[in-house]
């Protein structure tokens, strides 16, 4: 086992400066270009905010989870769970920015916080205890805050263990307390912010199964990152302790997360589509007319290969594949996120939005019509380079954050009553 503080080598920081550089580029590319409020570059800001910060409370939850249960499997890697958790400090810094901006008008997200709507839409009227200025903005961003304080306390209290190996079941004992507390809070919270950051950028619509969906899709990447984030890890020389047996079940986690993610898919389309009500059928029936490549795409990629690919029991185990399907279901979770978001507030931009911009451009923007007349638009149709150079930068804050808290501790809790189960884990 080897417990030593982890560092970067200097071609690995430069890469994620580099990367890092790239999002910001891509980040003001997007605001010089964008014609309709300057929609593309807040939806853009929203849909990585929210895809990020949601990563790291899975991380924690998840964390919660196992100590709650007394899992002894993940403990040699379980520091950097508690380290990806701390990026919610970034998501906080970043949903205020879009908060303030709901607050004071700065943008079109989000249809019910325009005040003649709100004041003349009967649906949005009905729903307005939950859809306004204030709670979007102190209970969104108090949301992240309880999050956060609970990632600390995990945090705090295993490192404390590392101090005082002598109390370390009293430290254990601590943190299943808080972790217990925290897993119902989770449940409920999450699913409140999934409806207000997410959901709500379709005010009229609404499904019992969204949260469920969203945040499947957010844990099933939170797996995937962890995975990329050991391997690399392991290739500079850390976490010896952890081996093919530690993959394997991550591997089956990120296999079943990617089954049950498809479940509620389909649930959710079902029960929709059986239904056939005008005020639900309609959220479907904009994406599969109108966004057909991210509608169907979408469930190529986080499920079709992901199955086909994980489905032996061997490339659990092995590297390359681990990598491959890693990377695709992170990317293929945050298009699903994009398919999410993009229909919505485009169609409060062009509701709200520079109307006259607006038509100026119809009819003139590069590319060609989709179904029933809907026109390509790159950046709400389907992600574009800046997207994707957007999305790397997000990742690279989100790696160097995660690095840098993991760096402060030991890589693993030394004291931790079931370190020896995990270093001889076996499956």
């Amino acid at each position: 086992m080897n417990s030593e503080h982890i560092q970067l080598p200097n071609k690995d920081k430069i890469i994620l400066s580099i990367l890092g550089i790239i999002g910001l580029i891509s980040l003001l590319y997007i605001g010089a270009n964008d014609d309709l409020g300057h929609t593309r570059l807040w939806t853009n800001l929203l849909h990585n905010s929210v895809y990020f910060t949601l990563v790291a409370l899975m991380a924690i939850f998840f964390l919660c989870v196992n100590v709650t249960a007394y899992a002894g499997w993940d403990v040699v890697f379980r520091r950097v769970w508690g380290s990806m958790s701390y990026f919610l400090i970034v998501g906080l810094l970043l949903m205020g920015i879009i908060a303030l901006g709901v607050y004071f008008g700065w943008h079109n997200l989000y249809h019910w916080a325009d005040q003649h709507t709100a004041e003349t839409d009967t649906i949005i009227k009905g729903k307005s205890g939950f859809l306004n200025k204030n709670f979007y903005t102190i209970g969104g961003l108090g949301f992240i805050v309880l999050w956060f304080f609970f990632a600390k306390k995990m945090r705090d209290y295993t490192i404390a263990e590392d101090d005082h190996g002598d109390g370390r079941w009293a430290h254990y004992k601590s943190m299943k307390f808080y972790a217990a507390l925290f897993l119902p809070i989770a449940g409920f919270t999450s699913a409140a912010a999934v409806w207000l950051w997410i959901m709500s950028v379709d005010p009229h619509w609404y499904s019992t199964m969204f949260a469920w969906y969203a945040t499947a899709s957010c844990f099933v990447s939170m797996i995937a990152l962890t995975i990329l984030i050991l391997i690399y890890l392991k290739s500079r020389g850390y976490y010896h302790g952890v081996t093919s047996e530690h993959f394997h079940d991550l591997g089956k986690y990120m296999f079943a997360f990617t089954i049950f993610w498809t479940y509620l898919w389909f649930d959710q389309y079902m029960l929709i589509w059986y239904g056939n009500i005008g005020e639900e059928t309609i959220y479907f029936q904009t994406r599969i007319q109108e966004y057909p490549i991210l509608f169907y795409g979408n469930l190529v990629i986080n499920f079709v290969l992901p199955f086909l690919i994980l489905m032996r029991n061997d490339t659990k185990r092995k590297y390359g594949t681990l990598i491959i399907v890693g990377i695709l279901v992170f990317v293929g979770h945050w298009i699903d996120l994009f398919q999410m978001i993009k229909p919505g507030t485009l169609h409060t931009a062009m509701e709200l939005g520079d109307h006259a911009s607006a038509a100026a451009t119809h009819g003139h923007e590069a590319g060609t019509h989709g179904a029933h007349g809907h026109e390509f638009k790159m950046g709400f149709t389907i992600p574009g380079i800046p997207e994707i150079g957007l999305m790397l930068g997000f990742v690279a804050l989100f790696v160097a954050t995660t690095l840098h808290f993991l760096s402060k501790a030991s890589l693993t809790p030394k004291q931790d009553p079931f370190l020896q189960e995990s270093l001889h884990h076996h499956v």
